[in-house]
């Protein structure tokens, strides 16, 4: 039934002004529009709206990833515009912070300022 429908994403955010800059500066994506219920994205044709909300419990696992054709490269640049990524115990990752897993994919996860897990993924 929704195989031929638009696919929406959602992030929340407590702070819309921490969440513009980061999401529009420094990971480049194009705003859309702004209003006091969301900031809307377009993410390569994809619909990204990024929800105000009074509160929010960040999931423990990624709510948003990018298929990245070169992650070196992205996590390089990210890096340079303050992004930190994360190390998590038991995954073997490279200097840099990309996991590569079983299937060969090579993964990086960081966090916006919400603490929401974002990644990159070089499949």
């Amino acid at each position: 039934m929704l195989e031929n429908a638009k696919l929406v994403s959602f992030v929340g955010t407590r702070d819309a002004g921490c969440a513009l800059s980061f999401y529009r500066d420094t990971l480049g994506l194009k705003l859309v529009e702004e209003s006091p219920f969301a900031l809307v994205f377009d993410v390569n044709g994809v619909m990204l709206r990024v929800t105000n909300v009074p509160e929010l419990n960040p999931a423990k696992f990624t709510v948003l990833g990018w298929d990245v054709p070169d992650i070196a490269n992205a996590v390089r640049q990210l890096a340079a515009a303050g992004v930190n990524f994360a190390r998590y115990p038991g995954l073997e990752q490279d200097a840099d912070g990309v996991w590569t897993s079983p299937s060969g994919a090579k993964i990086a996860w960081f966090q916006d300022p919400d603490g929401n897990t974002l990644s990159l993924t070089e499949f």
